[in-house]
């Protein structure tokens, strides 16, 4: 009887995989879930409809401050993109010289630094497919190399980024400040950044690719009027940055980027540091001109507000009161129970916590039904096993949100079916014709999704993340699996009772 009302728990997580599956909206699939979690919670735990609504409510109001960050970063990026900072980052890497053997890295490390700066990964890729395709087909350079490199970089925000909704939803879901996540993982991220740019680098100059440097100019007219087209339809945004790279625009408006990451690292709060550039990039804007006047500027940020509003906000409050319910019914005991029966510490059940996202992104094929599905769970796997001080606990919670994005949206780029990859190969084929692009082309020199995604779980396994600055989990005895202190416990007593 207990299996069976354990496995009856665990039905709303069936049917919200499976409607997400099935390419159900994720506004309609997460109600659906709520309302089943919410009839068998009452049918198993006998719970009247006042408590399940606290429950849902109560969950909900620890994502209020969520919900402001993710209107200001949609509000930020938006304004990036539209007054010329993310077209500064392009130009200043540009303005050094590409050649067949650099536009891979080249284009890796423009798209990482974009990524962070729009806080879109999806909005990035098409920025920057175009330029760096067709640049790589006047130099002479390798179409799937560097199509999978700028693959990679794009998703580089989405991991680390202030602005970006998988970093701050990922977070929320663990209750942890986006700014202490960041910190925490910001060489290890920046290392798998640097580390992958060595090896884009050495796999392009061992495919002896020709060294000779050409204007970007070239690159942008060669675009076709199709590829236009199509950008014009998937992302809008994009092609205004294409232009303002083509027309160019000062290399100063790259400076509220650098405000913005020098106001995280002197530790203000994430509003302030998303406030600082809104402002900074209204005032450089006007300078530069890329921007008409106070008016237009309140309407970017309107649209961000709109944006965020939308989807991703109305989806999280969905997914808050679906993880409050499942909560409050104690609907993952049974997963709980199992992985802390297959865990001989700590560190084994984070690294299996890794595996159940990753696990549950292939599942779902889509990045942030992981994270607002899994993330609860591996929380929760935290929570209820793990004793140790809050500090402690909270750098259990941190890797947890790591896992989410990413093993997200890099685990996503190493599996066929997922949604990523049906969107990078439609860009791909929109805006360069001459190659048929396949999934498994992109996942084979995708070096940046293959080195964190292993990283991050070799890392997490072995504990040889001790040996990265603010990156290490913390060691038993600070932590300890709560089995582990109940057998110690019993053992106690009987040499007591002895």
């Amino acid at each position: 009887m207990s299996f069976f009302k354990g496995f009856l728990k665990f039905v709303p997580i069936f049917i919200l995989a499976g409607l997400i599956m099935m390419d159900m909206n994720v506004l309609i699939a997460a109600p659906i879930a709520t309302l089943v979690a919410f009839v068998i919670a009452s049918l198993t735990e006998k719970l009247t409809f006042n408590d399940l609504m606290d429950a849902a409510t109560d969950n909900v109001k620890e994502l209020i401050l969520v919900f402001f960050i993710l209107m200001f970063a949609y509000a930020m990026a938006n304004a990036f993109m539209a007054t010329g900072v993310g077209a500064s980052i392009v130009n200043i890497a540009l303005s050094i010289g590409v050649n067949a053997r650099t536009v891979a890295v080249c284009g890796f490390l423009v798209t990482g630094i974009l990524s962070v700066a729009t806080g879109t990964s999806w909005g990035t890729f098409a920025a920057c497919a175009p330029i760096f395709l067709w640049l790589n087909h006047i130099l002479g350079g390798n179409i799937l190399l560097t199509a999978a490199s700028i693959a990679g970089g794009a998703c580089f925000g989405d991991n680390i980024g202030l602005i970006s909704d998988t970093t701050v939803v990922s977070s929320g879901i663990q209750k942890v400040e986006v700014l202490d996540r960041v910190k925490s993982q910001v060489v290890w991220s920046v290392g798998c950044l640097a580390v992958s740019a060595i090896i884009i680098y050495g796999i392009s100059v061992s495919m002896n690719l020709p060294t000779q440097v050409t204007d970007t100019a070239l690159a942008i007219d060669a675009i076709p009027s199709e590829a236009w087209s199509a950008l014009e339809a998937e992302r809008p945004a994009a092609v205004e940055l294409l232009n303002q790279v083509k027309e160019g625009v000062p290399f100063y408006m790259v400076l509220p980027l650098v405000l913005v990451i020098g106001c995280a690292v002197s530790g203000l709060p994430t509003l302030v540091c998303l406030f600082v550039g809104l402002a900074s990039s209204f005032i450089f804007g006007s300078f530069a001109g890329t921007i008409s006047g106070l008016g237009a500027f309140l309407s970017l940020t309107e649209d961000g507000f709109s944006e965020a509003g939308s989807w991703v906000i109305v989806m999280m409050m969905w997914f808050g009161a679906f993880g409050g319910i499942m909560s409050r019914m104690n609907a993952f005991e049974p997963l709980s129970n199992f992985v802390l029966k297959i865990s001989k510490n700590v560190r084994q059940l984070m690294f299996w916590n890794g595996l159940l996202s990753i696990g549950g992104n292939a599942a779902l094929s889509d990045e942030m039904a992981q994270i607002v599905t899994i993330g609860p769970i591996i929380k929760e796997l935290v929570d209820k096993n793990v004793e140790g001080s809050d500090e402690d606990l909270t750098k259990l919670r941190i890797r947890n949100a790591t896992f989410s994005s990413a093993l997200g949206v890099f685990g996503s780029q190493l599996i066929p079916w997922h949604v990523y990859m049906g969107f990078y190969i439609g860009i791909l084929s929109s805006v360069y014709p001459l190659y048929e692009f396949a999934t498994l082309d992109i996942i084979k020199f995708n070096v940046m999704a293959f080195v964190t995604v292993g990283s991050l779980l070799i890392l997490t396994l072995t504990g040889w993340d001790r040996f990265i600055p603010n990156f290490g989990l913390p060691r038993e005895p600070k932590v300890k699996l709560k089995k582990d202190l109940q057998v110690k416990k019993e053992c106690t007593e009987s040499q007591e009772i002895a």
